[in-house]
């Protein structure tokens, strides 16, 4: 057991007089031996849980994380103060990478960041099992619970990956768990309920408000309540749609505000400059989508508006949670409109992928063979399911013993030689020698690059795939060539002694989909009977985590202003019209191979893309939308009623 005290190491590396609630009893679990949970509220200081044990424990700590710039954040400010830790993502070159593994290796490194989808990789997988893990830190935990809010299909398989890697300890750290996805990730790591720290959702600063107005007033609304603000104050303002945040961030700015938008649509340097400008107060407000906030740590947000609603009380938890984090009062209000349900609704819908495309994909994967390998990309395009749910579907039926992953590899190269290749070719026995040059000269020769399609080059020379990308990873990590890799694949074996029938492996999987699906929805709907009580927001928001309040906040708006239950203004309409009606068949009948399923052709109308729809661009006709305004269901019983299979 480690001697050395963590105050200390609290004061001298990290620079804090004593700890924050919660974090001691993290260190001392983790210290001790033992796998914790620990759900802080964002902005709780969740990081030092892990950073602190990693530097008192003999091994590597891995941290897996899916965010690029909360890595890079967090890693550049600990090697500012002395702590050997690095992240490996995408972003980084070969020779960068090469020189982290090396670390790995004469185990000079204390902290590593990785992204799920690293843990995939089978080269990678084998450097791990060659390192001493002391602990894995696993943020934004809740992705690994069927019942969690933003579910990533990689997270499923960390508990069986730090069974088989022996770790000796497991953190386990979100912000937003339910009691029943905080049961869910104990069971899959083994933690006991006694080593679950939880501090509290209850941030005295904030004033939670609902304020329910209908769609054309909401513009007008926020501008108020902006005005209302001390100048300069900062503030962020969640949109669901891109085009909203342009709209929204344009009018705020006609106005004579500070506003920017930003969202996934816009191209990353202009993204980075507004979250810098932003930072730095030369913007004020932010007018985004989801996309915006992970990772950002501004502590005098005096305010988050909803301009819609959230799709559930754990996103709502999160993004209210960037308000106020220097302790001094601020404002999250929900501007709470009831048409917002309709696209929010459809979003969970457009997820679902139909009963054909699932069992088309099960009958794919078990007839490519022993051993085979897929492009995801591909694939989606092929049976119409979007990308994320074909990787969760792959996920399941590695869990569920059908296939049994072999790891990611790219299919092509292009190569660029950084020295003459009479240089590269010196320093390797002969027989490498006539290997290198074969495949050098199958390639194809352009004006600077040398294009590689590995299977093709493999083929004419008669030499297996894998030695030639083991031989062209080699001579990257020697500084000898650049390549640029394309074509991403996953190979997989399908599994000794696995199911092999198709129709109950794809009744099973369908029954996963259809579970997530109602339960998107059930979450939704409960951001919605929030959003319509009588009683003290604070409490009812914290009742969904599992924590008690003796009584009313006092400070939210519906203890200030006493107001009842209220229902949300909402004029879309719930029933076609007969002209509506008509479109629909139209549409039907012009026989368009990417909507001939009822889930097809009402995901279109109500303006959801789907692979198959966006290769066929169809989502540039007029009629794309429609039906919008419509809920998803009514559409689909319609499309369903007109004989559509």
């Amino acid at each position: 057991m480690p001697t050395a005290d963590p105050a200390a190491v609290l004061s001298k590396v990290f620079g804090h007089a004593g700890f924050r609630p919660g974090q001691r009893e993290v260190v001392d679990v983790l210290l001790a031996g033992r796998p914790a949970l620990a759900v802080f509220p964002t902005g709780g200081g969740k990081s030092l849980c892990y950073q602190l044990p990693a530097l008192l424990l003999d091994g590597l700590t891995l941290v897996v994380s899916p965010l690029i710039a909360l890595m890079k954040d967090q890693v550049e400010v600990l090697v500012s103060r002395g702590v050997a830790a690095a992240r490996l993502d995408s972003t980084l070159e070969a020779a960068e990478a090469g020189a982290i593994h090396d670390r790995m290796a004469d185990g000079s490194l204390r902290l590593l960041y990785v992204a799920p989808e690293r843990l995939a990789n089978e080269g990678f997988l084998q450097k791990l099992r060659r390192t001493r893990l002391a602990m894995l830190a696993i943020d934004e935990a809740h992705c690994i619970s069927e019942w969690g809010h933003n579910f990533r299909p990689d997270y499923l398989k960390l508990a069986n990956l730090a069974r088989e890697l022996g770790v000796e300890r497991v953190l386990a750290l979100t912000a937003t768990a339910t009691p029943k996805v905080a049961a869910d990730i104990r069971g899959a790591f083994g933690i006991r309920e006694a080593d679950h720290v939880r501090t509290g959702f209850r941030r005295p600063n904030l004033s939670y408000r609902v304020t329910p107005c209908a769609a054309g007033e909401r513009k007008g609304l926020l501008l108020s309540r902006l005005r209302e603000l001390p100048a300069g104050s900062a503030a962020v303002v969640y949109v669901t749609l891109q085009r909203t945040a342009e709209e929204v961030a344009g009018f705020l700015e006609k106005n004579g505000l500070r506003a920017r938008a930003y969202h996934a649509g816009l191209a990353d340097d202009w993204r980075a400059r507004v979250q810098d400008d932003f930072m730095a107060g030369a913007v004020d407000i932010v007018v985004a989508t989801i996309a915006f906030g992970m990772g950002i740590d501004k502590a005098d947000v005096r305010a988050v508006f909803h301009y819609n609603l959230p799709k559930s009380l754990e996103n709502y938890a999160q993004e209210s949670g960037r308000a106020g984090r220097d302790g001094k009062p601020s404002v999250c209000e929900i501007l709470a409109c009831g048409d917002d349900r309709i696209v929010l609704e459809n979003f969970v819908y457009g997820d679902t992928p139909s009963g054909r495309a699932v069992r088309s994909l099960v009958e794919h994967v078990l007839l490519q063979g022993e051993r085979f390998s897929v492009s995801r990309h591909d694939l989606s395009a092929a049976k119409d399911i979007r990308p994320l749910v074909v990787a969760t579907a792959l996920t399941y039926l590695e869990l569920k013993g059908v296939i049994e992953s072999t790891g990611p590899f790219y299919a092509g190269y292009q190569v660029r030689f950084l020295r003459p290749e009479d240089k590269i070719l010196a320093g390797h026995t002969s027989d490498r020698q006539r290997f290198l040059r074969s495949v050098f000269g199958a390639a194809k020769q352009g004006r600077t690059w040398l294009t590689i399609d590995v299977d093709e080059v493999g083929a004419r020379i008669g030499e297996p795939p894998e030695r030639i990308r083991r031989a062209l990873n080699y001579l990257v990590d020697l500084g000898d060539v650049a390549a640029k890799p394309s074509g991403l694949r996953h190979g997989y074996r399908l599994a000794e002694g696995g199911p092999r029938e198709v129709s109950g492996i794809a009744a099973e999987l369908g029954e996963l989909f259809a579970r997530r699906e109602s339960g998107e929805i059930e979450r939704l709907g409960l951001a919605i009977g929030y959003c319509e009580t009588g009683g003290c927001l604070t409490r009812r928001l914290l009742a969904y985590f599992g924590e008690e309040m003796d009584g009313d906040c006092g400070d939210c708006g519906n203890c200030r202003d006493g107001n009842g239950a209220k229902s949300l203004p909402c004029g879309l309409p719930d029933e076609l019209s007969a002209d509506r009606v008509a479109a629909m068949r139209t549409l039907a009948d012009e026989g368009h191979a990417s909507l001939r399923q009822p889930r097809q052709l009402a995901r279109f109308l109500c303006g959801i893309s789907s692979p198959a729809t966006t290769r066929e661009r169809l989502n540039r006709d007029d009629r794309f939308g429609l039906l919008e305004e419509v809920p998803f269901l009514t559409v689909l019983a319609q499309a369903e009623s007109m004989g559509l299979r």
